[in-house]
């Protein structure tokens, strides 16, 4: 039986050790449910369940799964989707985008499809297409350097409790001094602004699920004062965290 031109890969994926993948398809990677950890060319974004990669044929990428996911994700042969990049990129999907993905999840490479299937895809795809270029930004940070590597590694397993910059200056074997210099050279920013950016990176994913409240988050992120983590969350992504949340569930 042929192909079809796209296809929906709806399953429950369980916690395992990073995975490295390449596709000879266009892949929409999305959950409904739990978080994914996708590496691509040095970056690197962290996908709750209102957010998706779009990933081009032949891109390998590396996936980390630490806890439950539905994938909900989309693969189509190269050339059916028009208006999607050709580089990697993460989006916020819109309600709508979920919803319809949600929809053709009994689409799968060898189930038999509905007539109107072919339509449904492209007209999913384009959404997503015009959703790109006003997404909140979820990229976590990276670098090549080993040290600053490791000061983030340390923020990124710490990052819900106040860090000192001793602790993470211990953690990436260099002085107070070099930690803040190195990190203003690599990022054009002081490290607590890196943690900062880990911190509201996490506290979406943390958002976008309905199991804690919003103090429950703030607390998670390191904050003693939920008014100080509203402040620092609406300036990362323009809105409060009441709103963010009542937008994405």
């Amino acid at each position: 039986m042929k192909s079809p031109d796209a296809y929906c890969f709806f399953q429950d994926i369980e916690p395992r050790d990073p995975m490295v993948a390449r596709f000879d398809r266009d892949y929409l990677l999305h959950a409904v449910h739990g978080a994914l950890d996708v590496e691509i060319d040095g970056k690197r974004w962290l996908l709750p369940k209102s957010f998706a990669a779009w990933v081009p044929a032949g891109t390998t990428m590396r996936v980390s799964i630490k806890r439950p996911v539905t994938s909900c994700s989309i693969l189509a042969r190269s050339g059916f989707a028009h208006g999607m990049p050709d580089k990697p990129v993460a989006f916020q999907m819109s309600h709508l985008a979920r919803e319809m993905a949600k929809h053709c999840q009994h689409w799968g490479e060898t189930d038999t499809h509905p007539p109107e299937a072919p339509v449904f895809f492209s007209a999913l795809l384009s959404l997503c297409a015009s959703l790109i270029s006003g997404s909140l930004d979820v990229q976590r940070p990276t670098t090549n350097d080993p040290q600053l590597a490791r000061a983030i590694e340390y923020i990124e397993t710490h990052f819900e409790r106040p860090l000192a910059t001793a602790d993470v200056a211990k953690a990436a074997a260099l002085s107070e001094r070099s930690l803040q210099r190195r990190f203003q050279a690599e990022f054009g920013v002081g490290w607590r602004q890196v943690m900062t950016r880990i911190r509201m990176i996490n506290a979406v994913a943390m958002l976008c699920e309905d199991t804690a409240s919003i103090t429950e988050v703030s607390l998670s992120c390191g904050y003693s004062s939920p008014t100080a983590f509203g402040q620092n969350f609406k300036s990362f992504a323009g809105e409060t965290p009441s709103a963010f949340r009542q937008r994405v569930s």
